[in-house]
């Protein structure tokens, strides 16, 4: 595949290098909105782009591909609020965006466990629930992505609560989410089920970003010769 990297920061560079490594080509490394006008051309000639970029810049460039015709896979988060619209704009102009807060195969795993073990929970008295993230200190956005996604889940299926915050609380209708930034830690996940009894945890460790990478490849070899909106539970078949 030809590919253009937006946003060409760690993950970007690590997306180059799975790529590299896959003989796939990068025509284009795309930081700021002026390399768009600058090497208009270059991607042009690419399959996909795959996005990591920043929450307030990431909307416009998804819409640049789709005006470009060009499909468009994307680990940025901070925008769902726009996805409704995109998702719209995606069928006007026959576009194709996959996106993902994690594209770990074993985040996504630990995803649909999640939401099994709440299920479970649920029908379950005297445990007191609470999501803990911790990511390296460069992390601008907290919580993570796929924090939100984890505590999102576990509302969705817990009778119990109404929503979650970012910070230790004692309304019992209130999912704590705690978020740590701490060296350079890739990142690290864990829900929490604390009773007078016992505890049960469900923890996630990335060692590296190289599962993020080919993550997004995969996503990116997936769509082509599609169209619409796109999640790694279509790629897994869940």
């Amino acid at each position: 595949m030809n590919i253009a990297l937006s946003g060409y920061g760690k993950m970007g560079r690590e997306v180059e290098k799975a790529a590299l490594a896959r003989n796939h080509t990068i025509v284009a490394k795309l930081d700021d909105a002026n390399d768009w006008k600058v090497y208009h051309q270059d991607i042009q000639k690419a399959d996909v782009v795959i996005d990591f970029s920043q929450p307030d810049v990431v909307v416009d460039i998804i819409k640049k591909c789709f005006d470009m015709h060009i499909p468009v896979v994307t680990g940025t988060t901070g925008w769902y609020h726009a996805l409704e619209e995109l998702t719209t704009l995606s069928h006007q102009k026959n576009g194709t965006l996959f996106y993902a807060p994690n594209f770990s195969i074993g985040v996504n795993i630990f995803f649909n466990i999640n939401k099994t073990l709440a299920r479970l929970m649920n029908k379950v008295d005297g445990y007191g629930i609470r999501v803990k993230e911790t990511h390296h200190i460069h992390k601008l956005d907290q919580p993570s992505g796929t924090a939100i996604r984890i505590a999102d889940d576990i509302v969705q299926n817990t009778d119990s609560l109404t929503g979650w915050v970012n910070e230790k609380t004692k309304e019992p209708d209130k999912l704590p989410v705690i978020s740590k930034r701490k060296g350079e830690v890739t990142g690290t996940h864990k829900v929490i089920y604390n009773s007078d009894a016992d505890k049960i945890e469900l923890i996630h460790k990335a060692r590296n970003r190289s599962g993020f990478a080919l993550g997004a490849l995969a996503a990116a070899v997936f769509i082509q010769n599609r169209q619409g909106v796109f999640t790694m539970n279509d790629l897994l078949n869940y």
